[in-house]
This record gives structure tokens, sequence and C-alpha cells, in this order.
């Protein structure tokens, strides 16, 4: 087959995503670890009434051979990122491929062009649709199913996007943690920050979910913002995850630590709600919505995925709350084993964040995917 046998189809933010979406089901046709995102979810997400879409402009791309889809991506531009970094950087997402180069290299090629009219020196990928969002191409790890708000890739993908000439520039790595007993000095690091008097911990009040959420992003971004990659979520995508955490959210898997009532650490995690969803094949209509409800709610999920815990630098470069990292741990671990879960997602770290990657390594955590963000530089 030729390039020119290939043509790349350019949708609008908000445009019809019928392609883009049912493509996953031929490229994943036989992959028993694939689990399809909620079509409303991706709908949302690349809307043009999406909070991300308020600062930034993207396009969808979908690749076609003969008339049938055979890959997609989407191109974006964020403007927060360019006012943090100033670096002229432009992102690729959302990439699937059947294991064809040409469909790959086509499609890359057309989001470069893309992103390349608008000014932009570099292309970096996959974010869908930033670092706020799912991180990187799987690499390793092929063998289990994605947890909630995480990529997965066939093996061949992250192998195409190096053929189309992007270069591997970041890994990050997602780790697995089974419930049960921690390590005495864990414990013990616990109990310590436990006995002082003027710490509290407390569970996210759902009745006050808006405001809640604003608490536990406020320590995340204070913890968090010197990590490579970094962006600050704005006000809109503050209220609009609350309005997405309500329904999936267990305040028993969540922590706001105060140090004399001032939040000082918080960790949230979320109920692993691909364990239920795999059968609807992303679709809510019809039972698929009861089903979900039904299963979340009272069968539970055995699993959940950790994604925010941070201290804030304040305390977390003394020596007096140098434990609270820990401590939280603790309390997760504890949270988890009521809940009745089995073992929890602990993603998603950078490769060279030492201090967060050695503390999990420290709870019994053990790497079991890593994902890869690839970047190259454009034409000018």
């Amino acid at each position: 087959m030729t390039a020119a046998s290939i043509e790349i189809r350019h949708t609008p933010i908000g445009g019809d995503l019928r392609a883009f979406l049912s493509v996953v089901d031929y490229i994943y046709r036989d992959d028993p670890n694939y689990v399809r995102a909620l079509d409303f979810d991706i709908k949302q997400r690349l809307s043009a009434r999406s909070p991300f879409f308020k600062h930034a402009e993207g396009v969808v791309l979908t690749a076609h051979r003969n008339g049938w889809c055979v890959g997609r991506c989407t191109a974006q531009v964020d403007r927060e990122h360019l006012a943090r970094y100033r670096d002229d950087v432009g992102f690729f997402g959302f990439f699937d491929t059947i294991d064809d180069a040409e469909v790959a290299r086509e499609l890359l090629h057309a989001a470069q062009r893309w992103l390349e009219q608008r000014g932009m020196k570099k292309i970096r990928g996959p974010l869908s649709l930033s670092t706020n969002d799912e991180f990187g191409c799987l690499v390793d790890g092929f063998d289990t199913p994605p947890m909630i708000m995480m990529p997965h890739h066939r093996p061949y993908q992250g192998g195409l996007i190096e053929h189309a000439g992007l270069a591997r520039l970041k890994d990050a790595f997602a780790w697995r943690y089974t419930v049960g007993d921690v390590p005495k000095r864990a414990q013990q690091a616990h109990d310590q920050i436990e006995g002082m008097p003027g710490v509290r911990s407390r569970h996210v009040d759902m009745r006050t979910l808006d405001s809640e959420i604003r608490v536990v992003m406020d320590v995340y971004n204070d913890a968090w913002s010197d990590n490579w990659g970094y962006v600050p979520m704005t006000e809109a995508e503050l209220s609009s995850m609350a309005r997405e955490l309500k329904m999936i959210i267990d305040p028993e898997l969540t922590y706001i630590t105060e140090v004399d009532g001032y939040p000082a650490a918080v960790a949230l995690a979320l109920p692993n709600i691909n364990e239920l969803t795999a059968d609807l094949h992303g679709k809510l209509l019809g039972t698929g919505l009861p089903k979900l409800l039904w299963r979340l709610k009272v069968e539970r999920p055995k699993t959940a995925r950790l994604i925010i815990l941070g201290v804030r630098k304040k305390y977390r470069n003394t020596k007096k709350y140098a434990g609270l990292g820990t401590y939280l741990y603790v309390k997760m671990n504890q949270a988890a084993a009521r809940r009745g879960l089995k073992w929890g997602e602990l993603s998603w770290t950078l490769e060279d964040n030492g201090p967060i990657n050695v503390g999990i390594k420290f709870m019994g955590g053990k790497v079991y995917k890593r994902y890869r963000v690839y970047e190259r530089e454009l034409a000018t």
C-alpha cells in the first residue's frame, strides 16, 4: 500500500465522532485486556463546551483506507501550557492504530502539519489531552487491563510512533500495591504523626464536594507544581471534575490531613470502574447506566486507583512532618481494607521522581506498567 491510499480526515472539536469512537473495536478486537472508554465521557472531553477547550484548540484526526477507519488521534494546542513553559510545544493524543507504519506515520504527519500551522515547534505525546489526563503510550504491562483514566495500547504502538520519527522523551510508572500488612517502619511513621496534637485527618464531605475538590487540588498544586509537565487546572476544569466525581467517588477512599486546622496533605483514590464497564463496550444507553450504577454502589469494585497523594512543600521539607506521605499511604491501606479492596494502582509517577518512587517501593508497591511520552522537532 502507498501513503496515497490512506485518507486523513479532519473533524473539528465537537464534530461527528462516530468513526473516531468505533475504530477501537477493530484495533483491539482480539485484545482481552482492552476496556473501551465510555463514549459519553470521550464526547464530553472532545466537545467545544469542554473546559479544556476554553483554553485550548484542537482537531480530531482519523485515518481511512478503502473507506474503513484504521486509526485515530487528536492534535491540540494548550494555551495554559504555553503560558507556563513558553516552549512552543503542541500535543497529540488518543493515538490508536492498526499495526501499520504508514497509517501511524500519516496520522502523526497530519497532526504535525496542523501544529506547525499554529506556530508550534515541537510535537509531544500521546497526552489525551494534557498531563492532567491520560499520559503516554503503554510500552510495558500489556497483560492486564487498564485502570480508570489510564491508557492501554497494543504492543506495536510505541514502535510505530518511533518509526514515524518521534523519540522517547519521558517514561512514567504505574505501581501495583496489594492491600494488607504494611512495613513496620511505615506503621511507626503513621503512629508518630497520628499522635501529634495538631494533626487531624478526615474524609471529603460529599455535601460540599465542589469546595472539597478545590481543597484537594490546592494542596496538590502546591505539592506537584515543580514536576515536569505540570499544568494547573482552571476553575472551570475543577468544577467539571467535581461534577464528574460525584457519581463514582467513594469518600472512604479520600483523606484531607490538616495541621492546626490547615490542609497540609491529601490523598484521593477512585474505584476502578473499568472493572464494571468492560462488557458495556463504551455504551450507557439502554441498560448500560443502570448496570453501572448497580455494580458501582452495590457490588462495588475490588480494585481502585490512587490518583492523588501530595504533601505541601512547607510540611514535606520539615523534619517534624516528613512522614506525612507515609502516614497517608498507611491511612489509604487501612481504608482500602475496610472497603474490601484487594489491590490498588498508584499512578502515574515519573521515572525520575525519586522521592515518590522510593516511598511507594518502601510501602511494597511494584512497577507493573510503563508509559512513554515521545517528542519531535517540527519544521519551522
